[in-house]
C-alpha cells in the first residue's frame, strides 16, 4: 500500500482525530507532489499559462506559489 492509500484509507476513519491528522498528511503530500510537477513541467518549457490551465488555477496564483526567482 502506498503512502496516498493509506492516508486516504485513514481520513475515512471513524475517529475523528485520525481522520484530521490523515487529512493534514495529505495535504503535505499533495504540496510536494505538486511542487515536484511544476518544477517538472518548468523543466520542459511549460509555461506558468499552461501550467495553471492543467491546475485550473489562475496563471498569477500558480506564478506567485511555485516562482522560486522570486523569493
Amino acid at each position: 500500500m502506498t503512502e496516498a492509500t493509506t492516508l486516504a484509507a485513514a481520513a475515512g476513519s471513524p475517529d475523528p482525530g485520525e481522520g484530521l491528522r490523515a487529512v493534514r498528511a495529505l495535504r503535505r503530500l499533495l504540496e510536494r507532489l505538486e511542487a515536484i510537477q511544476v518544477a517538472n513541467a518548468r523543466a520542459q518549457g511549460w509555461s506558468w499559462q499552461a501550467i495553471a490551465d492543467s491546475l485550473e488555477v489562475s496563471r498569477q496564483a500558480v506564478h506567485q506559489k511555485h516562482n522560486r526567482r522570486g523569493r
